[in-house]
């Protein structure tokens, strides 16, 4: 019975006695914070170098008087007599105490009404902590050898918002902490002063800081600090993803960079050997730049081979056509307006292509600004394959009243090696092996010259224009991977002061001067021509074939070849022996009449383009390939009809 009695009566005191006691220690917190309070709205009234009024720290900062604080810590630290409140410890930047005592204002420093409380750590001990970490890079213990962590922890944590600015290079903004803000509001703030997508770079970096944790001894030690990190890895590789920009991120990414931060920090504090941290991260930079190396040589085999390849739509299309154009009588086979293909006194285009797509956006862009069509003449010449189907395609779609000529190489019977130095050695054993050896891409250096088009003489018959057009006086030739935007006819009255090349001259890049392209090692180039000498673009040219014939430049063509029998003067192609046949005799054209770039590089100025007479895509990205830039595709992509019976029974589409 006595049992019973005790049993009620220490029930009694417990529902009694425990709720006062609570209650009162409740009432001490919040006349303690109140006191907290009053102090901090009396130091933002301090009167500072004579000058009396609340302080707002921001506005009255000068960065021509004030140096940015490295950072800020604040202590907030609970102890058993109650809660004791230590005041912001400055970091400055500068040495000279009575320096920094002038210029650096009062910071206003808070916590909000969620901050987590950080115990166990005085401010004395907090002290040691920085100079020990200071001088050793190690994380001060404790009496009983463990690292001190902090048990609580949120997203309010000063030290932990700190921690995040001063690892955020891309990010000097001031950390002003205690402002009673919420995570979206805070994160507004930062995002105002931050670089543009500033939050992706963070989160990879600490995916990085995370790995280079993990597979360090001291973590591995700690299963639970383990387990930890990898979840935090997984949250912050899903809020990632793909994203490329800050807009790219769902709505969660702050906490779990907030989260993640805090595991990053434990993280810090565990590790008590930073030369393993630097070991671990030069190995992974080691790493990296040899993993970048190796892709980047296979991107540029693989983008050489694309470019090489020949689309099924574009291989069937000159099928269909050649098997069409074998259909037609003899007299469906010819071009009108005959009679006008040597009249000098109209407009003439050279065109050699083995691409009948590209030939017919060429010839469609031009027509289509062309303010006299009638006056315009297109010599196409290709090679025997694409013959038939070249023919059938402008005998299908003829360029308004503009006339066409289209002619085989074949035909060109005083085009043979007795006469061309070029073609001999394109026919070759030699120049054949070194195209289709099988270790052609052991040499990045020679892979973008080795591509088989430069076999066909297609590509050197800009050399031989006086002999294909003996009764013309000025021609123009274009590349087939050009669209014209402006009327062109301009380009004949144009003088070119005696030079027997009008171009336009590529050397705003110094890659795309002389040394770029020839062998200065060699005596016959150094002695000749100068290194800095500024190139020009094949694309868009004007030739005066009366100058070429009075100025033997075939002739010169031909000697140089014969130099460079062994490929030592350059490597092959047509710009290098361009640059050396019209060293002297190219007259610079404005920079408008021709915009080059746009077959491989993606930050071609978009106001240049529209502006521009002719634009040149130029490079492996071609717009009727899969690889081309989709940015630029659409002014290549308006001259092609794709409902086109031909087109559409090939699938090509945009």
């Amino acid at each position: 019975m006595m049992l019973v009695r005790n049993v009620v009566v220490l029930m009694l005191l417990v529902t009694v006695v425990a709720p006062i006691i609570l209650y009162t220690d409740r009432i001490g917190t919040f006349k303690s914070a109140s006191s907290r309070n009053e102090f901090i709205e009396e130091v933002t009234s301090f009167t500072f170098s004579g000058d009396a009024g609340r302080l707002n720290v921001l506005p009255q900062e000068s960065s021509a008087t004030l140096k940015e604080p490295i950072g800020l810590v604040y202590m907030d630290n609970t102890t058993k007599e109650g809660v004791e409140h230590k005041s912001a410890r400055v970091l400055s930047a500068t040495t000279d105490d009575s320096q920094a005592q002038k210029e650096n204002p009062i910071r206003q420093v808070t916590d909000g009404n969620n901050q987590g409380v950080q115990s166990g750590i005085s401010e004395k001990s907090t002290v040691a902590a920085e100079n020990e970490v200071g001088r050793k890079g190690k994380i001060p213990k404790d009496e009983d050898g463990k690292a001190k962590v902090s048990k609580r922890s949120s997203s309010k944590n000063v030290a932990q918002n700190v921690e995040v600015k001063a690892e955020d290079q891309s990010s000097k903004t001031p950390v002003i902490a205690g402002k009673q803000e919420t995570a979206k509001s805070g994160e507004g703030q930062n995002e105002q002063m931050a670089m543009p997508d500033a939050r992706v770079r963070q989160l990879k970096d600490q995916l990085i800081r995370a790995k280079v944790y993990l597979s360090l001894p001291a973590t591995k030690n700690n299963p639970h600090f383990t387990r930890e990190l990898r979840q935090r890895i997984k949250e912050v590789q899903r809020v990632l993803g793909a994203a490329a920009k800050d807009s790219d991120l769902p709505r969660n990414s702050y906490e779990r960079l907030k989260a993640m931060e805090q595991s990053l920090a434990k993280g810090k504090q565990i590790q008590d050997d930073c030369s393993a941290i630097v070991r671990k991260l030069r190995a992974m930079l080691h790493s990296t730049e040899e993993q970048l190396r190796v892709h980047k040589k296979q991107t540029l085999f693989l983008t050489q081979l694309t470019a090489k390849t020949l689309p099924k739509g574009l291989h069937c299309l000159p099928l269909r056509l050649t098997s069409e154009y074998y259909t037609l009588n003899s007299t469906q086979q010819h071009f009108p307006n005959q009679e006008k293909l040597e009249d000098p006194r109209l407009f003439h285009y050279a065109l050699f292509s083995d691409n009948v797509l590209a030939a017919a956006v060429v010839v469609n862009s031009t027509i289509t600004h062309a303010k006299e069509p009638s006056k315009h003449v297109f010599h196409i010449v290709t090679d025997r394959l694409n013959y038939a189907a070249m023919r059938m395609w402008f005998l299908v779609n003829p360029p308004g009243k503009a006339t066409i000529q289209v002619q085989n190489i074949e035909e060109f019977t005083w085009l043979n090696s007795s006469y061309s130095p070029v073609l001999k050695q394109l026919g070759s054993q030699s120049m054949i092996d070194y195209y289709f050896r099988t270790h052609r891409a052991n040499s990045d250096s020679n892979l973008k010259y080795r591509n088989p088009k430069y076999l066909s003489i297609l590509n050197h018959l800009r050399f031989y224009l006086p002999e294909i057009f003996p009764k013309l006086d000025k021609v123009l030739f274009l590349d087939d991977d050009i669209v014209v935007q402006k009327d062109l006819t301009g380009l004949w009255s144009l003088d070119l002061k005696g030079k027997v090349n009008g171009a336009v001259e590529t050397c705003g890049e110094s890659f795309h001067r002389f040394d770029r392209y020839l062998n200065f090692s060699n005596p016959l180039i150094s002695k000749n021509f100068d290194p800095r000498a500024c190139g020009w673009a094949y694309g868009m040219n004007v030739f005066d074939l009366k100058e070429w014939k009075k100025q033997n430049i075939t002739e010169v063509y031909h000697n140089w070849q014969k130099l460079n029998h062994d490929r030592q003067l350059w490597k092959l192609g047509t710009l290098p022996p361009g640059l050396i046949t019209f060293w002297n005799r190219t007259h610079p054209l404005d920079r408008l009449w021709h915009v080059l770039g746009l077959g491989y590089n993606p930050n071609v100025n978009q106001r240049d383009i529209e502006r521009a007479a002719v634009i040149h895509y130029n490079g492996n990205l071609k717009p009727w390939l899969e690889i081309g830039m989709p940015k630029y595709r659409n002014y290549w992509v308006k001259y092609v009809d794709y409902d086109h019976v031909y087109l559409r029974e090939c699938n090509i589409n945009p």
